[in-house]
């Protein structure tokens, strides 16, 4: 079992973050959705991470959250399952190679 929670403060680590949503449920639905809007007080971080102070499975079987939480910094972390775990995943976006910009040799 794992506490959402943490996992959260544990993804956002030394990281601002702009927004978040989380959703729990399934592929098939959604049991319950947690909203950390752009330009959050203090106060509504607070209740966001309350609201994400329970335990669910995240070993191996069905994925039971899902999300994305964005960054000041343009990076941004959802939530991915392979081979039946789930976790975070942070990504950055990539580079736009030379070759694709125009005027560039």
């Amino acid at each position: 079992m794992c506490n959402a929670k943490t996992e959260f403060i544990e993804e956002a680590e030394g990281k601002t973050v702009k927004c978040a949503v989380v959703e729990r449920g399934t592929w098939a639905r959604t049991d319950a959705e947690y909203f950390l809007p752009c330009d959050y007080t203090p106060a509504e971080y607070d209740a966001f991470l309350q609201s994400l102070d329970f335990e669910y499975d995240h070993g191996y079987g069905a994925q039971e959250l899902f999300g994305t939480i964005w960054y000041t910094d343009g990076t941004w972390s959802e939530r991915y399952e392979y081979d039946g775990a789930e976790e975070w995943q942070h990504r950055k976006v990539p580079v736009v190679p030379p070759e694709l910009i125009k005027g560039a040799q």
